[in-house]
């Protein structure tokens, strides 16, 4: 693994090895000896230059020089005149006197060392010093040939060209987001994917009993904080997953991975528990833990005070209650707040369901709990003829309490704005609440299926009033002693009004998408917008090396369009429909929407070798894949002694 460090002067100066690098690499890009002999003066690297340059170098465990890269004071912006991209993809450049520039002066690997990640590390160590220095903007002007690499690694390309035919870009350096340094303390944390725990608890007749999708989404745990120190899984997860996804990510190869300890059944923190060298493991080290949602078994791990109380607005019902108080203060005049009646009876929701249909209204029919729009169903009056009236209609819907609530009549045309939002937050051990943002939901029939975070993706006319409506119900939430993340979800009606929903009391797919924004941000520089999409289809059940594949050329795809590609849900690609649930990113909105596109149209086309017919359990064929949840490594692996679960 190779690390960086600061360039060596005096005695033991390496400015003569690095300007020998760095010739060794300019020429592999096929240059004669002529135009190297007149590159040789601007590529010199100096001994007395190396601190004002401020040169760092890559090497490996046994000390050889892979790579060099500088991070230098630019002087004299004349001449900027701004990014190449359209409007619509990004924002363009700032004017030169908008705050300080910098310049990578120098980028450049052992050719022996191409591809194997050592560009990205420099370039990546340059944008994070950049940040923490307090450039504002970070100016590149590349090779022809390595144009390709810096597009990859999201630099905007400039419409100015550079001296010598160079090709320039700019990054907006930034340091890691204020809340998110303050979700986990700015230190690594231990996730743990309690998914199917934290729903149980609530025991609503519209979720599984077996929890089989529950234990899918646990794999969101990878992206319950910017940056983890160990994730803690149900599902068993293909072996190189977690590799790909610290790739795209910038994680270390520290990262532990402890998977497959429970297969159906909701018990994660007690099976965590029920191995007292793994209990010790992921709680004794002092790294903060960080569960999808609170729940007793999961306190009882922690060693946390275990208050369900705390979760009361979880329930559909007493949000709205919330909501209610919140907009009896004022204040919020551009929130709205929808009807609601509780049915005590199957036959009393029949009726006031019937009434509300010859009146031409539309209901929303929602259980008390349930996530990802489980237990929610919107019903037309046309719906409720079709069926044969409202008694049908309920037969036809999951047993226990029902809420019924006004339906809100949206925007007439995508272009008017967005239907469905959220807004997220955290409240923190101190009981301060915290800002993470606002998102638009991609919902259909009342059903979650993803979401887009990011600058300018919920129009300035809708953010101010969902971000004020946001942080007072997380100041009540905060009152009454939750603490932990938290969303507000909202729908907009025609006259661009928003009206609040529901309250989660946990983390969501959103918020999976804002860690990973925050991530990307402090990588490559700001502006990204991140969408997660639930389900992508795939077009076979296929083993894990060729998943792998997959995951690892839908990567290379997104890199092309200047997009970023990180495989959210890997086990769903098991299933009898497989499947994956995914996050792309890129700076605008156009190259997301490519992105997405090019990763549903792969993935579909991805078991065509196979026929989409892989057959009743991936892994059925000899030495190909696995069954779902079946032990890859939990037998056998001793890794620092630790039985019955796998370290990655």
């Amino acid at each position: 693994m190779a690390k960086v460090r600061a360039a060596r002067a005096g005695e033991a100066g390496e400015a003569g090895a690095l300007t020998a690098l760095v010739m060794r690499s300019k020429a592999h890009w096929g240059y004669d000896a002529d135009f190297l002999a007149a590159c040789a003066p601007q590529l010199c690297v100096r001994e007395g230059e190396l601190a004002a340059r401020r040169v760092v170098v890559a090497e490996n465990a046994r000390g050889e020089l892979l790579g060099v890269a500088s991070l230098e004071d630019l002087e004299g912006l004349e001449g900027l005149e701004g990014l190449e991209e359209d409007e619509e993809d990004g924002p363009r450049g700032p004017a030169a006197g908008d705050g300080p520039w910098a310049r990578l002066g120098l980028l450049f690997v052992e050719p022996s060392a191409i591809g194997l990640g050592i560009g990205r590390l420099l370039y990546r160590d340059a944008v994070r010093r950049a940040a923490a220095l307090g450039f504002r903007r970070l100016l590149i002007e590349a090779d022809p040939h390595a144009a390709g690499f810096y597009q990859a690694m999201g630099a905007a390309r400039r419409r100015d060209p550079g001296p010598d035919g160079l090709v320039r870009f700019e990054v907006a350096p930034v340091p890691l987001a204020g809340w998110a340094r303050a979700w986990t303390g700015g230190v690594p944390a231990v996730h743990v994917g309690n998914v199917a725990e934290f729903n149980a608890q609530f025991a609503d007749a519209s979720l599984d009993r077996e929890q089989r999708a529950a234990h899918d989404y646990a794999c969101l745990a990878a992206f319950y904080s910017p940056c983890p120190a160990a994730l803690v899984l149900p599902r068993a997860v293909p072996p190189g997953w977690v590799a790909l996804v610290g790739r795209q990510l910038g994680w270390g190869p520290e990262v532990e991975v402890y998977d497959g300890l429970v297969e159906r059944g909701p018990g994660l923190s007690d099976a965590v528990r029920a191995r007292p060298a793994l209990a010790e493991r992921v709680t004794g080290r002092g790294l903060p833990l960080v569960p999808w949602g609170r729940t007793g078994p999961y306190a009882r791990l922690a060693g946390l005070p275990w208050r369900p109380r705390e979760l009361r607005y979880e329930s559909k019902s007493a949000a709205h209650e919330l909501f209610g108080r919140i907009l009896a203060g004022g204040g919020h005049p551009g929130i709205t707040l929808p009807a609601q009646w509780r049915a005590t009876t199957r036959r009393a929701a029949a009726r006031l369901l019937a009434g509300r249909a010859r009146a031409g209204e539309s209901t929303v029919l929602k259980s008390e709990h349930g996530v990802g729009g489980s237990g929610t169903t919107v019903v037309t009056p046309a719906r409720v003829r079709e069926a044969g009236g409202a008694r049908a209609v309920l037969r036809g819907l999951p047993r226990g309490p029902l809420l019924l609530e006004e339906y809100v009549q949206g925007p007439q045309r995508d272009a008017d704005g967005p239907r469905d939002l959220t807004y997220d937050g955290f409240v923190d051990g101190a009981g301060r609440a915290h800002e993470v943002g606002a998102a638009v939901m991609d919902v259909a029939d009342g059903g979650y299926r993803g979401a887009t975070v990011g600058p300018g993706v919920v129009p300035a006319r809708l953010a101010g009033p969902l971000l004020a409506f946001g942080a007072a119900v997380g100041r009540e939430l905060a009152a009454c002693g939750y603490r932990g993340w938290f969303d507000v979800d909202f729908v907009a009606d025609a006259a661009g009004r928003l009206a609040p929903t529901e309250a989660n009391l946990r983390l969501t797919g959103p918020s999976a998408a804002f860690m990973v924004a925050a991530r990307l941000d402090e990588l490559r520089g700001a502006g990204h917008l991140v969408r997660i999409a639930d389900r992508v289809e795939l077009g076979a059940r296929l083993p894990d090396a060729q998943l792998e594949e997959v995951c690892a050329d839908l990567a290379r795809g997104c890199a092309e369009l200047g997009a970023v590609f990180v495989p959210a849900i890997p086990t769903g690609a098991f299933d009898p429909a497989p499947w994956l649930g995914i996050l792309v990113a890129a700076r605008g909105a156009g190259a997301l929407d490519a992105a997405e596109a090019l990763v549903r149209e792969r993935a579909l086309a991805a078991g065509a070798g196979f026929g989409g017919e892989f057959g009743a359990e991936p892994g059925a064929e000899a030495g190909v894949g696995r069954a779902p949840g079946a032990a890859r490594g939990g037998q056998s692996s001793k890794s620092k002694g630790l039985a019955g679960f796998r370290v990655a």
